[in-house]
């Protein structure tokens, strides 16, 4: 975009959309469209999803503060580095990373009302990468066994 129709400097985190998620070392990826960065708004999110107890890793955000009475909670200044032994993010920068390459290169364009679904599939890439195509296809196809769609739902018909 040539520099004088730019309308947000800096990043331009104005009207953009939040997305929180959540990796299991070990395990998957969830992500989620939330409301806000805030803590009050992804801190029910944390608490519907990570078990009590659990030790938490994350970055020094300030919402991210005060989940140390449910939660063991360990951040990492990434101003100082990006890891320190087993504290790090890196899991979870390495989706972001692979989301926003494939917002920019395959997608290069969408929707934020369909932001979820392609949230959905990156987390389904992610979750299965050790798969290879000929295994995502048969979970995919294993996941659509005995469902119907009518037309008349497609459409939005009656039933």
């Amino acid at each position: 975009m040539h520099h004088g129709k730019r309308k947000v400097k800096g990043r331009g985190t104005e009207d953009k959309a939040v997305v929180m998620g959540l990796l299991e070392r070990q395990g998957g990826i969830r992500t989620q469209v939330v409301p806000g960065p805030k803590g009050r708004t992804l801190r029910p999110e944390v608490l519907t999803h990570v078990e009590p107890g659990a030790t938490v890793y994350t970055d020094e955000r300030a919402s991210c503060r005060g989940i140390d009475t449910e939660y063991a909670h360990m951040a990492i200044n990434h101003a100082e580095g990006y890891a320190k032994g087993n504290v790090h993010t890196n899991g979870m920068e390495n989706f972001w990373s692979l989301l926003k390459r494939g917002i920019k290169g395959t997608y290069v364009s969408l929707e934020p009302f369909h932001l979820f679904r392609y949230l959905d599939e990156q987390a389904f890439r992610f979750n299965t990468r050790k798969d290879n195509d000929g295994g995502r296809f048969l979970r995919v196809v294993a996941s659509v066994a005995g469902k119907r769609l009518e037309f008349n739902n497609l459409i939005g018909g009656p039933s």
